[in-house]
C-alpha cells in the first residue's frame, strides 16, 4: 500500500534493519528481454548497452520515470516528484545517473498506482511508486531487481480494541480498511482472515479518513507508511505490529512487458547496491522513529 505526510526522527537501528531489508532481499524472478536480456536468475544488460545512445527509451534522449499523483512523504516530497526529495525520487535519479541521465534528461508523468501493472504498452521508461513485485503482476508487466523491502502493518486507534491485538488471530473480527488493489488487501484477506471483509476505497487518503472517522477499526498499510500515519495523520492512532513474510514485501521498478530497458534499470539498481548509494539513500529517507510488534 501506500503513503502520507512525514515528520519522523530515526533510530538507527530501526533503520539499518529496513536498509539490510531493502538492499539485501532477494532478486525478482521476473524474466525479461531486451538488449542484453535479464534472465529469471537476476543477470543484468552488459553495461556498454545501457547508455542514452543505445538504451530504447520511450523519448530518444530522456529517461521517462512514472509514479502517482498525489505523491506522498517519505517517498515523494511537496507532491513534486522532480524535486529530488523523498526516496523513490532519489532512487530514480540515482538510477537515471547511473544510466547517464543527467536530472535535465529525466521526465516525470503521472501514472495512477492500480493501472501501472495492467497490460499493454506504457507511456514511461518506468514507474517507481511502491509496487511490490507479486508473480500475478509479473504475468503482465516486468519488474526489476528489489531496491526496498517493508513489511505490512496495521494501525487502529489508539482506544479500540484492535489497539490490544498481540497476534494476527485476536484481530479476526476487526473491521479493516485496506485501499484497493494492494498487497495489503490481499496480506489482510490471506494472513489475518477476518470473519467481515474488510472495507476497500479507492486512495490511501480514504483509507485514513475512514479510520479517522471510526468508519473501519483498523487499516493495513506498509511498514513505513504505519510509522508515518501516527505521526502526523491520526493524532490518536498506534501501530498494533507488523506482520508477513520474514523478508517483507518487495518493491522494484516497474516496466513494459518485456521491456528493453528492464536489464539496464536491474543492472542500475544493483550498481547502487554494490556502491552503498542505495543504502545511503534509504538510511536518509526511509528511516523509522519506533519499532513495531511483530504478529504472527
Amino acid at each position: 500500500m501506500r503513503r502520507s505526510t512525514l515528520a519522523i526522527l530515526s533510530l538507527l537501528a530501526l533503520a539499518l534493519v529496513l536498509v539490510a531489508a531493502g538492499c539485501g532481499g532477494k532478486k525478482s524472478s521476473s524474466s525479461s528481454g531486451g538488449a542484453g536480456g535479464s534472465t529469471a536468475g537476476g543477470e543484468t544488460a552488459n553495461a556498454a548497452a545501457c547508455t542514452p545512445a543505445q538504451m530504447e527509451t520511450h523519448t530518444a534522449g530522456t529517461l521517462t520515470v512514472a509514479t502517482d499523483k498525489p505523491a506522498y512523504p517519505p517517498y515523494f516530497e511537496e507532491d513534486e516528484p522532480a524535486n529530488g526529495k523523498g526516496f523513490e525520487s532519489a532512487v530514480a535519479y540515482a538510477i537515471g545517473k547511473q544510466l547517464g541521465y543527467p536530472k535535465a534528461k529525466i521526465k516525470w508523468t503521472v501514472e495512477p498506482f492500480d493501472s501501472s501493472y495492467a497490460p499493454g504498452p506504457k507511456n514511461f521508461d518506468f514507474d517507481i511508486n511502491e509496487i511490490s513485485i507479486t508473480p500475478t503482476r509479473e504475468k503482465a508487466v516486468d519488474f526489476s531487481v528489489p531496491y526496498y523491502s517493508a513489511q505490512q502493518a496495521v494501525v487502529a486507534l489508539e482506544d479500540s480494541k484492535a489497539a490490544k491485538a498481540k497476534s494476527l488471530a485476536e484481530l479476526k473480527d476487526v473491521k479493516f480498511g485496506v485501499q484497493i488493489a494492494t498487497t495489503s488487501l490481499s496480506a489482510v484477506n490471506e494472513e489475518i482472515e477476518p470473519s467481515s471483509k474488510p472495507e476497500v476505497f479507492n486512495s490511501s487518503g480514504d483509507v485514513i479518513t475512514a479510520l479517522k472517522n471510526g468508519q473501519v477499526e483498523a487499516v493495513v498499510v506498509d511498514l513505513p507508511t504505519a510509522l508515518e500515519v501516527i505521526a502526523i495523520q491520526v493524532e490518536n492512532a498506534k501501530v498494533v505490529g507488523q506482520f508477513g513474510k520474514a523478508e517483507g514485501e518487495e518493491w522494484g521498478a516497474l516496466l513494459a512487458k518485456d521491456s528493453p530497458l528492464t536489464s539496464c534499470v536491474s543492472g542500475a539498481i544493483e550498481a547502487l547496491e554494490e556502491s552503498g548509494e542505495l543504502e545511503k539513500i534509504t538510511q536518509r529517507w526511509m528511516s523509522q522513529a519506533a519499532e513495531a510488534p511483530q504478529l504472527h
